[in-house]
């Protein structure tokens, strides 16, 4: 094996620059979904179905549609989502008393009582994750990914 090559084919990191980067960003996200997914799992809920009770809970009763863009997500599978929590009593539906084609998500008293543990959960996560990253590191992360998800948002229009 060479140096710096992998058993059957180039390694990561002997790609070019650019290349690399993307690659390692998207495998650092799928590692941090499947994680919390693992975490997640022993209340039987995954990453997204946590994530949108945080946000009912820290936000009130919100629409489908703010869910859907929260998440950046389709409202179709947010709604398969919230059916499913629906189902299990974390959540309901209430019509809009503005507008009745609007529905409102509410969290229920079971959904509330999951809130500590989803919140115990992200935290002692996000301590394990952060372990040996400075908080200078993490501040300098965050920068250079909001310059990243710009630079992709701007590259993503239709005169780019």
């Amino acid at each position: 094996m060479q140096s710096g090559r992998a058993e059957g084919g180039t390694h990561e990191l002997d790609a070019p620059p650019w290349q690399r980067v993307e690659t390692t960003l998207m495998a650092t996200a799928r590692l941090i979904r499947e994680a919390y997914d693992a975490r997640f799992a022993t209340l039987d809920l995954n990453l997204t179905q946590a994530s949108i009770l945080m946000y009912v809970a820290e936000f009130g009763h919100i629409t489908q549609t703010k869910i859907a863009d929260h998440l950046g997500q389709g409202r179709a599978a947010t709604g398969s989502t919230l059916d499913r929590l629906q189902e299990r009593g974390l959540l309901e539906r209430r019509p809009d008393s503005d507008d009745r084609r609007v529905w409102q998500i509410h969290l229920t008293a079971d959904g509330r009582d999951l809130i500590e543990r989803i919140t115990s959960i992200d935290e002692a996560l996000r301590t394990e994750l952060r372990t040996g990253i400075s908080r200078e590191e993490r501040h300098a992360l965050a920068a250079v990914t909001q310059q990243l998800q710009a630079n992709l948002r701007r590259a993503m229009q239709p005169d780019a």
